[in-house]
């Protein structure tokens, strides 16, 4: 049985005195290697008749997707990974020229990109907010984006649920709301958030993410969510032969059934352009069953003990805090700027060869512990540091 802070029934092969890198790439945990073992044991002794239980198996991790973030089953697709959910959208919108795109400086460049090969694309304008604001109070980040918002008005925002180089977590329900006072969609990047911070689409248009770090899975899978309203604006530019309606029939219904001109499926199916990886399929259902059981909201509160003990012990050593001073802006990662004279990425080296897992993203020092961490092993980071 799986519980919080046990990490040898979750991770009995995970060869660390800390793991705390799950912003970066989760470890693979016990039910999911069984859960994978098992498929591929099965594709190895039946081949082809192995595919049709993974058709439960994808209509399950479906739900799941749609539980997790309080969304209905009919707005989830399955995607490679965060890019190519934000690729669908940023490709998939009635642009016209002159459209306006608002996002932020500091988010990872998966939010980033896609919008900006889009604008040139379809001739658009994209405008960098800073983030300062929202760091100060969630409420100041609001004023000042609806100043922006008034002043230049937009056809989308695109935020990070949580920024990958601090841990500050967004207001994401009330800047949809604020967007949509504004003539805007919002579309949220939730690889930072799910699995660790409670998170629903709320005041939500588009939101992906992958599924390997917070959420637990192998890397090559994630989903995106459209909200039904959104659906039907959309343009599926990047659309494949799965996206048509009954797209398989002419497989198993004999002849006849070949057509390359059916009508594109109404819902977020339709970016599912073509085969998925069944086993990035199979490691997210078997983890968000996990995180199912263990609740999303008791293990953030779990997490956040860590980093209450954790941030005061850096801090004694010279490191400066970047966590939320307010509770509703923290998440499951605990950034630090390093001390004068010391480079994050070198410590990051050093912590390695004391077997403590951390990241040094843009030079922060990032600590991203999950459900199977416990206080007992801030004594590690603090001893290799010091």
């Amino acid at each position: 049985m799986l519980r919080l802070g046990d990490r040898a029934a979750a991770f009995p092969s995970l060869d660390a005195a800390a793991y705390m890198n799950h912003a970066a790439i989760a470890p693979i945990a016990a039910p999911v290697r069984a859960a994978l073992d098992a498929t591929l044991d099965d594709y190895a002794r039946r081949g082809s008749a192995a595919f049709g239980p993974m058709l439960e198996v994808r209509a399950r991790l479906r739900e799941r997707f749609a539980r997790l973030v309080a969304a209905h089953a009919d707005e989830i697709a399955f995607v490679q990974n965060t890019t190519h959910g934000v690729l669908d959208v940023a490709f998939g919108m009635p642009w016209r020229p002159g459209d306006r795109i608002v996002t932020f400086e500091g988010e990872f460049p998966t939010n980033v990109a896609p919008f900006l090969r889009a604008a040139e694309t379809f001739g658009l304008e994209v405008d960098l907010l800073s983030l300062e604001p929202f760091a100060r109070s969630h409420d100041e980040g609001l004023e000042a984006l609806e100043a922006h918002l008034a002043k230049r008005p937009a056809r989308l925002v695109a935020v990070s649920a949580v920024q990958f180089q601090t841990g500050l977590a967004m207001p994401i329900a009330a800047m949809g709301a604020l967007a949509h006072r504004h003539g805007a969609r919002l579309f949220v990047d939730a690889i930072q958030a799910l699995g660790v911070v409670p998170t629903t689409v709320e005041n939500v248009d588009f939101l992906s993410a992958g599924g390997h770090k917070w959420l637990l899975g192998v890397e090559g899978a994630g989903f995106l969510y459209v909200r039904r309203e959104a659906m039907g604006e959309l343009v599926p530019r990047l659309s494949g032969w799965l996206g048509y309606e009954d797209a398989t029939d002419f497989l198993f219904k004999g002849p006849g059934h070949l057509d390359y001109r059916a009508p594109l499926k109404r819902s977020a199916e339709v970016f599912e352009t073509g085969t998925s990886s069944q086993l990035g399929v199979v490691a997210l259902d078997a983890s968000i069953a996990m995180l199912e059981a263990l609740a999303i909201p008791a293990i953030f509160e779990h997490v956040q003990r860590i980093h209450d003990a954790l941030e005061p012990a850096l801090e004694g050593l010279g490191y400066r805090s970047l966590r939320a001073p307010f509770t509703e802006g923290r998440s499951g990662i605990l950034s630090f700027d390093p001390p004068p004279g010391t480079s994050a990425p070198e410590l990051v080296r050093r912590l390695a060869t004391s077997k403590v897992f951390a990241a040094s993203p843009d030079g922060k020092l990032r600590f991203s512990p999950h459900f199977a961490n416990s206080t007992s092993e801030v004594e590690a980071v603090v001893s290799a540091l010091a």
